[in-house]
């Protein structure tokens, strides 16, 4: 059972270089099965961490993995968007450089202060998961970009925000923070309430 989050976390790694393989080979007959592995990629994010918390094994190694896995996973959807759709990508490349400068941003500026990239897990960043779902799913499943696109790049601003926030204002790095306003309370002292359900 103490091997399961890292079983999950590995298999949603290991659905990253498939999602591209498909992407890239089989083009838009793959579709489809790439929304269902986006979505079975997904069930892994969500279990893994939930599973961790319950057995007792949530950890700064676990949670960093974790958080370097979504950035991969995520990633491979955004190149097999491309691969699929690459006339809808350049139309839309402003909202695209504008979420990739701040995931920079994001790592700069945590490396900066700590030494080691952000590993918050914050509330809103989890929302922009959900988006980013939404929005891959019209993307790549139906060929169109709309306010589901819009909403995850709306989404991503605010939510890198935070984590920038987070960052700033924590007194020493730390995991699963779920929002700047919990790192303010951290800051002056106060002790957050930890939950199985969120981290």
């Amino acid at each position: 059972m103490k091997k399961l989050p890292y079983l999950l976390i590995a298999t949603r790694f290991i659905l990253a270089p498939v999602i591209l393989l498909l992407a890239y080979y089989k083009g838009t007959e793959s579709r489809f099965l790439i929304v269902a592995l986006m979505y079975l990629g997904l069930l892994t994010d969500i279990f893994d961490g939930i599973i961790a918390r319950k057995i007792g094994i949530s950890s700064e190694k676990l949670r960093r993995l974790d958080s370097q896995t979504d950035l991969i996973f995520w990633l491979s959807l955004g190149f097999a968007s491309y691969f699929l759709n690459p006339g809808l990508i350049k139309n839309e490349w402003q909202g695209i450089l504008l979420i990739f400068i701040m995931e920079a941003l994001c790592y700069v500026v945590s490396i900066w202060k700590f030494g080691k990239e952000t590993c918050t897990h914050a509330f809103l960043s989890k929302m922009w998961g959900l988006s980013l779902l939404i929005a891959f799913t019209y993307l790549i499943g139906f060929q169109q970009t709309n306010w589901a696109f819009y909403l995850a790049v709306g989404l991503g601003f605010v939510s890198h925000i935070d984590v920038i926030l987070i960052v700033l204002l924590l007194p020493k790095w730390q995991y699963d923070v779920p929002s700047s306003y919990h790192a303010w309370k951290i800051r002056n002292g106060k002790e957050r309430k930890k939950t199985v359900f969120f981290n």
